[in-house]
């Protein structure tokens, strides 16, 4: 209860009024963590791949909406085509969920617009691909590979009042799982529009915790709100199970 306790309570300081945005500049976390800050202001061209035409996108072109950030180390590359195929798989859920989704690459314009349309994976493509040539959008948000020009596998959830609420940061050589960030984009607006917070491994119809009203009561007793069964089911051990079997293989 302690941490999303604090967490509201963090918020509210910053904040007169729900409808007020906070800068939450004064929120201090670890440094180079972007979590409960405000997304870095930017301006970059782009290649709207649903288009086919070069764009220009910018941080006011987001406020007030459900955002993804997504950087990717490189065009023409290995791990980032199946990353960018596979979030353009689930781009018309995210839509349904009111999230727009933009990728970044510290390529040009130009690469981007070749990489589309000559990597078989990214045909019918509806993704914008931000240019980062600079890295100056790659540095704002923490995952520039100093020396090398190339952002790290960063991925950024913004809500409507621009804080950074997920961030997930990871070395080039593993992709990540676009289905599980869907999971958690659905909690996040879940625990936004509500005040609830979610456990672990949270999907919709699942219990969540109402921190907002039985806080005290709860104090020392989340077993009584949710089981381990809750948390984790019989198909998730089943999937475990048979990825470390087939590891093991």
């Amino acid at each position: 209860m302690a941490c999303e306790k604090d967490t509201k309570e963090l918020q509210q300081k910053n904040k007169t009024t729900k409808e007020e945005v906070n800068s939450m500049e004064e929120i201090k976390t670890q440094e180079g963590v972007l979590i409960l800050k405000q997304m870095p202001e930017f301006k970059a061209e782009a290649y709207n791949a649903e288009s086919g035409h070069y764009t220009e996108v910018s941080s006011e072109d987001y406020k007030g909406k459900w955002t993804v950030v997504c950087f990717y180390p490189a065009d023409f590359t290995f791990v980032c085509p199946t990353e960018i195929a596979a979030m353009n798989a689930a781009y018309p859920f995210l839509k349904e969920l009111g999230v727009e989704v933009l990728a970044v690459s510290t390529d040009t314009k130009f690469s981007h617009k070749r990489f589309v349309e000559t990597e078989p994976l990214l045909k019918d493509l509806k993704l914008t691909i931000a240019a980062d040539p600079t890295t100056e959008l790659s540095r704002k948000f923490g995952v520039l590979i100093e020396g090398a020009g190339l952002a790290l596998r960063g991925r950024f959830l913004i809500n409507p009042d621009g804080q950074i609420v997920a961030e997930e940061v990871q070395a080039p050589p593993v992709g990540r799982s676009v289905k599980e960030f869907v999971r958690q984009i659905i909690a996040h607006q879940h625990a936004y529009k509500t005040g609830e917070v979610c456990p672990a491994n949270w999907r919709p119809g699942k219990k969540t915790l109402p921190v907002n009203t039985d806080a005290e009561p709860m104090t020392g007793n989340v077993g009584g709100y949710v089981t381990l069964a809750d948390l984790i089911d019989e198909n998730d051990v089943k999937e475990m199970e048979e990825m470390v079997k087939a590891v093991k293989a």
